[in-house]
């Protein structure tokens, strides 16, 4: 609906969480960020909570990805409203 794709743009509409979140979805590519931890973490929080990344737990390590399915369906909701 509505107010989720707002949600969805409004956590992407910050330049780092873009930038986040484009190298989540790259193979490798969060390695390349040059962001401090608490930074990183501050925006990986709110990327979360928009259901925009996942995050799972594997022994001492924090599993951080790019959710396809919620950009594909934020992607489909702004086509249909531009399409009408």
């Amino acid at each position: 609906d509505t107010a989720t794709a707002a949600g969805h743009l409004q956590a992407l509409g910050n330049p780092t969480r873009l930038r986040i979140y484009e190298s989540l979805s790259e193979p490798a590519g969060q390695s390349l960020l040059r962001i401090n931890a608490s930074t990183l973490s501050h925006h990986l929080k709110t990327l979360t909570s928009a259901g925009l990344v996942t995050q799972t737990r594997d022994a001492t390590k924090l599993i951080c990805r790019a959710n396809d399915q919620v950009m594909h369906g934020l992607f489909n909701h702004l086509t249909r409203r531009l399409a009408a």
